[in-house]
């Protein structure tokens, strides 16, 4: 029987390297402010999780095959954890004010979080979420 994989982290295909550091250095991953002049990065996260980040050209050179997606075709979206119910409305109005687009503005959600998404550089939706607080549920909509 073959080995159960275990999850390594999730890997980005990006038309904009950039763009896409300055939007996930704004959450406040640990990216550094330096000016990054390659194709691919690979953030190591907490428990051995990685993000990683590969231009759609780094990428045709290992897939010639590799089609960039369609501008916001996404199947996929991100999730992280914030700590209170505000820091997921200041998350949300930080990463609009800095102009990236709201997919979904902060709302006290039926499952007991509050959460919002907004839209990465490449057509990403990235959902922040709040503790769960069952007193904030309610039924499935």
């Amino acid at each position: 029987m073959a080995d159960t994989p275990t999850f390594g982290g999730l890997h980005f295909w990006v038309a904009d390297m950039a763009a896409t550091l300055a939007f996930y250095r704004l959450i406040g991953l640990p990216i550094s402010e330096e000016p990054w002049e390659g194709q691919f990065l690979n953030l190591k996260l907490s428990e051995g999780k990685s993000l990683a980040f590969g231009t759609y050209s780094f990428t045709q050179r290992y897939d010639p095959a590799f089609k960039p997606p369609a501008q916001g075709r996404s199947h996929v979206a991100l999730q992280f954890d914030l700590k209170s119910r505000e820091a997921v409305d200041e998350m949300h109005a930080r990463l609009t004010a800095a102009g990236h687009p709201s997919h979904m503005a902060a709302f006290d959600a039926f499952w007991g979080t509050r959460y919002c998404e907004v839209v990465d550089p490449d057509g990403n939706v990235v959902g922040f979420h709040s503790p769960r607080d069952p007193a904030t549920g309610g039924p499935v909509p």
